[in-house]
């Protein structure tokens, strides 16, 4: 059972991600329309039952200027799925610039990679080419609906509403 709920705007787009509780209040006021109920299961009171809800629609429009994901340690560990970009490691994560800041390397999504102390202290004040080390994967900067899925572990049954 998924303890969070999709929230879509009116027009189908991805809002945010909000707890069950949450979201039956806000179609039980008729704020919001069940959209995909969790499968098999049920929210009971003493004399009803309810879908449980997966996904929502909210009933009005709103306006949501900046959906970008901010940049933050905990943003980019998430984005590299909590693994060093060196090694696979789990263990003693830190940030690593891939352009070394020193070196004129900026502080973005693009520059920034999971590292562990091991392989971020080998790597010092190098690019990775000249120490020799290759990342698995190319930093870059998520979308927020990819965000959305890849962070709360989703379920398959959002996957149509975050492509």
């Amino acid at each position: 059972m998924n303890n969070r709920v999709l929230v879509l705007n009116q027009d189908d787009s991805p809002l945010m991600v909000c707890s069950v509780q949450r979201a039956f209040v806000l179609v039980y006021m008729n704020k919001s329309e069940l959209v995909r109920p969790a499968n098999g299961y049920r929210i009971h009171s003493i004399t009803q039952s309810y879908p449980m809800p997966s996904v929502i629609r909210l009933n009005r429009y709103v306006n949501a200027p900046y959906k970008g994901v901010s940049l933050t340690r905990q943003n980019v560990f998430k984005r590299d799925n909590f693994e060093c970009q060196y090694c696979g490691t789990h263990k003693d994560l830190t940030l690593d610039h891939v352009m070394p800041s020193s070196r004129g390397g900026a502080h973005a999504w693009t520059n920034l990679a999971t590292a562990c102390k091991r392989c971020n202290a080998r790597k010092g004040d190098f690019t990775p080419d000249e120490a020799g080390m290759e990342l698995k994967r190319k930093p870059y900067k998520p979308s927020y609906s990819l965000f959305l899925r890849n962070g709360n572990n989703t379920l398959t049954e959002w996957d149509e509403y975050l492509a």
